[in-house]
């Protein structure tokens, strides 16, 4: 025996531990390797024996994410599968999401430690974990699942998280990337595929797998696999089909509409098995409009090969006529026509089929639709005309005179209507009282913690906290126990911004769950508080942050009597009256304000010229009350000036990341500068806390996004805008990237915020105005509709000026920042509530720029806007750059579109 050897043995023979301690301490030496032989020797009792130092391991490394810490989670894992002898009991602990660790694990261990139990054990084990679903065990723990149901025989389970993983796996390779090789062979071998393929139709989210990836072979992809296996007769085409359909006409998300979608058309049915899928068919035209396209398209088939039932084709009109989306119309006009030539014996129901075009909002369409009419109304004689009649009722006035000519009847005048009708200005949402008892201020906590809490249940839950603190700090904390109990602060490094919920903080720090020491560090230290912790969390971030750091230390410490900074209204702003009595309060209890706290009162206050206010203010006699008077007597904080600027990156310097080159070379957009805060300084020279003075700061073309915002982080709220509620222009620039964002790189979610930056007061300027022309030509529809909304509550507050924003447009469409074809919807919509002359004032400050040299792809749409606005509201006034494209020959829609707005305007 060698010397080494002999060591070895001496410190085994000295070691006294239990077979439970040993299986302990691998666990926090996080060595899963070892337990599979240390728990084959134990008893039952002795696992059992093991399991309250397992849990208490596991709660101390549930919130620890390091390469350490995972290796203890997954030795855990394996630990406590042994040490459980209930197999629900060791199902639930090998899917806890407190054992989650990264990427792909070693699952030997997992599986020798389970193999060891009796095989109904296994299966039981099995069932539990394929039915708790993926979200508890993962989708790398996939091949442990499938592996057990084969060695033990077990039925195969059918849930939703199997047949996921099922199809993950063999979609996927273990590095992540597409599996390499046929999925067709894969499928052909696979045992499992008769089992779980039924399921595939009826799973969520599945695009990623299921949808055909690029540059793949046919064979390599499920649609292409799939057919393949049909045409072979090794599956039943109509398994596949029936379900197929019944997928789609079920609906769900997009991409996994499309996915199926792409299954259907690699299959190619049938004119007769389509004809079987008919009405399935007929409910789809009421999808989405790439499976309304292909249904459509279908039933014009099956009707062209008279193996469609007659009638259907007036209700499939029914559907489809009624859809926003042109292209669906078009061809379905375009059937109706193809129907009553090829059998003019049903030109009577084509004809009243056709009229439910006559209320499209799209005037080029009502004018197909009454092509059609016009000629088939031969062949359908006089005795659809009644109906015909009642429908041209809601044509645009435009095709009134070739409606009454054709259906020999004038249709009646119009009744006399505003030129603009707008909605009534919305008045600032004054915020309730402050919440009278601890238990008030636990629900309305719970409520902020419930998520989508607006800014007045949000203020009103912090000033809560803060209140009572000081009334009564035992009651509120009793009071807090069962909303402590449910959410607990978990603390850590963040890496997205200090939010609503964050005041969990506060209400931790109140019930003395977070040591006074850190908090004091919190707010002086170089780390400052969890709340904050990432260099690129957002400015609007940092200033939620320190306003709940200083609102935590408060409550600890100083135990102010109130907030100053809790607004008035919804919006944000706080009356000048209630804060100088707020001040007044702080006053007569010998408090001092936090400097966060006076300076975000400070930014929100609105100026007041009552004398009554200023004259109480000039009484205050404290610091914080002489910078408040101070504050109100200048006016407050001045407007900073507004400069457009065109912003070109890809023509020099390089993008702040790599994700951004994808669309950094070519970007031309416009944003807008300013100079930053001049500040009134209080009577000592006080200035604004640094997180506050932030919000203000100078800006310039493409720092705003790294000075206020990074790409993966940004969640912009309506708590970000009550922080300025009095400096609209402001707020509107240093948020300017995300809206612009929403027009040129198609992003999402931005334009949300538009309406509450209409409803705030402050000057609208070039950012206010740029930021809605962004909006209206946003990627999403809803967020052109909250554009549309922000457009109409400007206008009603007197705040829009049509020119300026027009002028915005076109100068976007210019540079290639927006889409005209994006407009018209969006102005269209704002027009249908009848603020006709408001979008004419748009539009007439938009056209001249946009017809100015070669019309960009939609002018003809939205010059059909224009024509329509123009006719309701009265305008008049030639627009040379209409005048001049009117002149010129044709009848493409462009030229139709100008000739009706320059007929609409007066001009001969």
């Amino acid at each position: 025996m060698n010397r080494g050897e002999e060591l070895r043995l001496k410190v085994a023979l000295r070691d006294t531990r239990t077979a439970g301690q040993k299986v302990v301490d691998a666990c926090r030496a996080g060595d899963g390797a070892a337990l599979p032989g240390l728990l084959a020797g134990m008893a039952p009792a002795e696992r059992r024996a093991c399991l309250p130092e397992l849990k208490d391991l596991r709660k101390r490394v549930r919130q620890e994410w390091t390469p350490e810490s995972a290796r203890i989670r997954e030795a855990l894992r394996v630990a406590g599968a042994g040490c459980h002898t209930a197999p629900t009991a060791a199902a639930a602990w090998i899917g806890s999401g407190q054992l989650a660790a990264w990427g792909t694990r070693d699952r030997s261990a997992l599986v020798e430690v389970i193999e060891q139990q009796p095989a109904a054990w296994q299966a039981t084990v099995v069932a539990r974990l394929a039915a708790r679903g993926a979200a508890a065990w993962g989708w790398d723990d996939y091949p442990v699942i499938e592996y057990l149901v084969r060695s033990t025989g077990c039925p195969v389970p059918t849930s939703d998280a199997f047949v996921d993983g099922w199809l993950r796996d063999r979609t996927w390779g273990a590095d992540g990337s597409r599996r390499r090789g046929s999925l067709l062979a894969v499928l052909r071998g696979d045992d499992l595929l008769p089992a779980l393929l039924p399921r595939l139709f009826e799973l969520a989210d599945v695009a990623g797998s299921l949808a055909p990836a690029p540059n793949r072979k046919p064979e390599d992809t499920w649609p292409g696999a799939l057919a393949e296996l049909a045409r072979a007769g090794e599956l039943d085409r109509a398994e596949l089909i029936g379900p197929c359909v019944a997928r789609l006409v079920r609906g769900g998300r997009p991409n996994d509409q499309r996915a199926f979608l792409a299954v259907l058309e690699a299959l190619a049915p049938t004119a007769e098995e389509n004809a079987r899928h008919a009405r399935d068919h007929m409910a789809m035209l009421d999808g989405l409009s790439t499976v309304a396209a292909r249904a459509q398209q279908v039933l014009a088939g099956l009707d062209d090969s008279g193996l469609l039932a007659s009638d259907l084709l007036a209700e499939a009109s029914d559907v489809v006529l009624f859809r926003t989306e042109k292209k669906l119309v078009r061809a379905q006009l375009g059937w109706l026509d193809r129907a009553a030539r090829r059998d003019p014996a049903r030109a009577g129901s084509v004809v009243l089929a056709t009229a439910a075009a006559f209320g499209h909002p799209d005037t080029a369409l009502q004018e197909r639709a009454l092509n059609v009419v016009a000629r088939h109304l031969p062949a359908a004689g006089p005795a659809v005309l009644p109906d015909l009649r009642l429908a041209a009722e809601a044509l645009n006035p435009v095709h009134h005179g070739r409606a009454a000519e054709l259906l020999g009847l004038a249709l009646p005048a119009p009744a006399d209507t505003p030129a603009d009708l707008l909605p009534p200005a919305p008045e600032p949402q004054p915020l309730a009282g402050p919440l009278a008892t601890p238990a008030e201020v636990a629900e309305e906590l719970s409520a902020v913690l419930a998520g989508g809490a607006d800014v007045a249940a949000f203020e009103r839950a912090l000033d809560g906290l803060v209140r009572h603190a000081h009334q009564d700090r035992e009651a509120l904390v009793e009071a807090l126990q069962p909303v402590l109990r449910v959410h607990q602060w978990q603390g850590g490094r963040r890496w997205v911004d200090c939010g609503p919920s964050d005041v969990l903080y506060v209400a931790s720090a109140v019930a003395g769950l977070l040591p006074p020491q850190r908090l004091w560090g919190a707010l002086h230290g170089p780390d400052r508080s969890p709340l904050r912790g990432h260099a690129n969390n957002t400015v609007f971030g940092r200033w939620f942050a320190a306003r709940l750091e200083e609102a935590a230390w408060q409550v600890t410490a100083t135990r102010p009597p109130l907030l100053l900074a809790v607004p008035s209204v919804a919006t944000g702003a706080l009356d000048a009256a209630e804060l100088v009595a707020r001040v007044a309060a702080y006053e007569a209890a010998g408090a001092r304000p936090g400097e966060v706290d006076l300076s975000c009162a400070l930014l929100r206050v609105t100026p007041t010229g009552d004398a009554g206010v200023l004259a109480a203010a000039a009484r205050l006699t404290s610091p914080a009350g002489r910078r408040v008077a101070a504050w109100l007597r200048a006016g407050g904080l001045p407007a900073q000036p507004s400069e457009r600027v065109r912003f070109a990156p890809g023509r020099g310097g390089k993008p702040e990341h790599r994700y951004q080159e994808r669309w950094w070379e070519g970007l031309v957009r416009y944003e807008v500068a300013q100079p930053g805060p001049q500040v009134p300084e209080g009577p000592g020279g006080e200035g604004l806390a640094e997180e506050c003075l932030d919000l203000l700061a100078a800006t310039e073309p493409g720092v705003q996004r790294a000075r206020s915002q990074t790409e993966w982080n940004w969640n912009p709220t309506p708590h970000w805008l009550a922080a300025l509620p009095n400096h609209r222009e402001e707020l509107a620039a240093r948020l300017l990237v995300g809206f612009a964002g929403a027009a040129d790189r198609d992003e999402r979610g931005a334009p949300q915020l538009l309406p509450y930056l209409a409803e705030a007061d402050g000057p609208a300027g070039p950012a206010m105005h740029l930021a809605l022309a962004y909006g209206l030509a946003a990627r999403h529809e809803e967020d052109r509709a909250a554009a549309v909304d922000a457009l109409l509550v400007l206008a009603a507050r007197g705040d829009l000026d049509g020119g300026l924003l027009g002028g915005e447009l076109a100068a976007l469409a210019g540079v290639g920042a927006l889409k005209v074809s994006r407009l018209a919807p969006a102005l269209a919509g704002a027009a249908a509530t009848g603020a006709y002359g408001t979008v004419w004032s748009v539009l007439a400050g938009a056209l001249p720029g946009l017809l100015a040299g070669e019309a960009p792809r939609g002018s003809g749409e939205l010059l059909g806007v224009a024509a329509d606005c123009a006719r309701r509201s009265g305008a008049r006034g030639a627009v040379a750059e209409v005048t001049a494209l009117a002149a010129r020959g044709g009848s493409s829609r462009l030229v139709r579109e100008a000739r009706a707005l320059r007929e609409a305007l007066g001009e001969a």
